[in-house]
């Protein structure tokens, strides 16, 4: 059997990663923000916020006005330019792009995962809806 022929990233674990390390290593590329921020970037910047929560967190706890919705296995599908599933408001690699869910895990690896699509500018909200929601921001229910 042959040896792979790819090189190895050096900040990789030598064997399996668990998930928090998986976690830390996909934030080390992201400049988080919080909900005010998060908030003036939409305003500001034009920025798209996107909503990943599962559709019963959002019946349960509300949305964020002008929040797009789109469930994490959509995704990359839906916000890459290129993609033949895109939405309109996809309209270059250098849209920003805030993600958020329930608490600020999943997104960080979303937005990890837009950042190897080219989607240079996204990140996620640190603390999710839950912090927006903490924050006195508005919510919808």
């Amino acid at each position: 059997m042959s040896e792979p022929t790819g090189t190895a990233d050096p900040a990789a674990p030598a064997g399996p990663a668990s998930i928090e390390e998986v976690l830390d290593r996909a934030r080390t590329g992201l400049r988080r923000i919080g909900p005010v921020e998060a908030r003036r970037a939409v305003r500001e910047d034009g920025a798209l916020l996107v909503d990943i929560r599962y559709q019963q967190q959002r019946e349960r706890d509300g949305t964020i006005p002008g929040a797009l919705q789109i469930e994490r296995n959509e995704l990359e599908w839906r916000l890459d330019p290129r993609g033949s599933h895109k939405i309109p408001e996809a309209t270059d690699h250098d849209r920003r792009i805030v993600v958020f869910c329930n608490e600020g895990y999943a997104s960080s690896l979303a937005a990890a995962s837009l950042q190897q699509l080219g989607l240079h500018r996204a990140t996620d909200l640190e603390g999710g809806f839950q912090a927006w929601r903490e924050a006195g921001l508005p919510v919808e229910h």
